[in-house]
């Protein structure tokens, strides 16, 4: 996002380290070496679904990024002397980087942010370690404690907080000492850990919203709901016309946490939500199924067999005009590749269901970069991540990437495109910032058992009282301390 946020990222009380150790001991085992990477629970929203069998990583130098990367303007490898290792040659040898960022668009837009680095300083080398976005996360703990790279791709809130007490990552004060001029204090405090020193440097955020086509909408006389009774109306009006109301992919288990964030925090307000996360409420509360009840209203109209698709199969339903709507976040962006397509795009907040509560709370992640325990190369990693924390590098990637936010407050925003426009607004007019789910609670119990709640909810909503009787007995074990 830029400098026009006004909520707290993940704002949260963190969850006790005997809690998440609990919730991730199952995931301790073999280590695995540099570029078989990770395994995880699908966080970043915006990657690949986790193939038949795991793809080996492909390595590959930052010199030979893809040919795609090359739209970005040559200027910005010419990154100004005042960028950390932008000047000089300062830093040197190999950097080795483990990234997620295995689709097409956010691999490109990552390489060639990172070859600004590596043409200012030609006597470095960045090995970047890709592997699929959810194979990545689910094997994250075995990688840090094995041989992991020098840096690597990651979340903030909860997430990285615990890889910091546990010991997993390298505390990064010295980077902010440096960068901390180009961001707003909600996100320097998103970067840090439960002992108060940074880990963390965001590259970008973005919003969760509902997306849609402008010339669909248009043709069919559709108008923008901010009540819930308006909502329920579209949707059933979609339906007549022949569309899918609501796109939605489950397969992967997180995209439908995005719907029960925004239903909660509409329904029972951000501090419930957040508490609900802490586990100081629990998921049997009547407020919680109050949630599920509401989603039943309008589940008839969520697309079918939600629980064998991707998310970017259900966006494609979008994209060719099937489904009418789509809850998900900007990176939807992404399958738009046609520029008449991103151009027709256009998204809304989700509507107010409490008149209390209003529009005032999104889900709006942080990505970006940490620096594992076992660094080899501490200067230049050191040196990698001041510069992706200039307004030069963000803005570089953000070229290539035409969905997300820039986290620096400095970044250049003229070439936003109008999805980005909006995005910076409709963040800044939000009071409360979440992280999501899985990112904002204990991300094994998030993935592996609220998802597949969330998965029988679909298949048999009648039982959801039963079904959240036995996921709060499932907390417990997870978070009692």
């Amino acid at each position: 996002m830029s400098d026009s946020e006004s909520g707290t990222p993940g704002a949260q009380s963190p969850l006790s380290r005997r809690s998440v150790l609990k919730g991730l001991a199952g995931a301790a085992g073999l280590a695995v070496v540099p570029g078989a990477l990770l395994e995880a629970c699908s966080s970043s929203k915006k990657t690949t679904s986790t193939p038949s069998s795991a793809a080996p990583a492909a390595t590959t130098s930052a010199a030979a990024a893809p040919s795609s990367a090359a739209a970005a303007p040559s200027s910005a490898a010419a990154a100004p002397s005042s960028a950390a290792g932008g000047g000089g040659g300062a830093a040197t040898g190999t950097i080795s980087f483990g990234s997620n960022y295995s689709d097409a668009v956010p691999k490109a837009a990552f390489a060639a942010m990172i070859g600004g680095f590596t043409s200012a300083n030609p006597n470095a080398k960045v090995t970047i370690n890709t592997v699929d976005h959810n194979t990545f996360q689910n094997n994250i703990n075995n990688y840090l404690q094995g041989t992991p790279d020098d840096l690597f791709t990651w979340f903030a809130g909860f997430r990285m907080r615990f890889f910091a007490s546990q010991g997993l990552a390298t505390p990064i004060d010295d980077v902010w000492d440096k960068i901390g001029a180009n961001f707003s204090d909600a996100f320097k405090a998103a970067s840090k850990g439960d002992d108060g020193h940074y880990y963390f440097v965001p590259l970008y955020n973005y919003p969760w919203a509902v997306f849609y086509r402008k010339s669909v909408w248009a043709a069919k006389g559709y108008t923008i709901p901010t009540t819930w009774d308006a909502f329920v109306a579209l949707q059933k009006q979609m339906q007549k016309d022949g569309l899918v109301p609501m796109a939605m992919g489950q397969k992967d288990g997180w995209p439908a946490l995005g719907t029960f964030d925004i239903i909660n925090m509409r329904l029972n307000g951000f501090q419930f939500h957040m508490d609900l996360m802490a586990h100081k409420v629990g998921w049997d509360d009547p407020k919680v199924l109050a949630v599920f009840k509401q989603w039943t209203e309008i589940l008839p109209y969520q697309q079918a067999g939600a629980n064998g698709r991707i998310w970017q199969d259900a966006a494609k339903t979008l994209l060719n005009k099937q489904a009418g709507m789509y809850l998900l976040g900007s990176f939807v962006a992404q399958q738009f590749t046609a520029a008449p397509d991103l151009a027709d795009l256009d998204f809304f907040p989700y509507p107010a269901i409490d008149p209390a509560n209003a529009q005032d709370s999104i889900d709006a992640p942080i990505d970006g970069f940490m620096m594992s325990k076992k660094v080899k190369n501490q200067a230049g990693a050191t040196a990698l991540l001041e510069y992706i924390g200039t307004a030069q590098a963000e803005a570089l990637y953000g070229k290539t990437d035409p969905s997300d936010i820039a986290a620096a407050t400095n970044a250049d925003t003229s070439t936003y495109n109008p999805i980005q426009q909006k995005s910076v607004e409709l963040i800044k007019a939000s009071k409360n910032i979440a992280q999501f789910l899985d990112r904002d609670t204990n991300p094994d119990f998030a993935d592996n058992t609220v998802a597949a709640m969330i998965q029988s909810f679909f298949n048999d909503p009648g039982a959801v009282a039963s079904q959240l009787k036995a996921l709060e007995g499932q907390a417990k074990t997870v978070f009692t301390s």
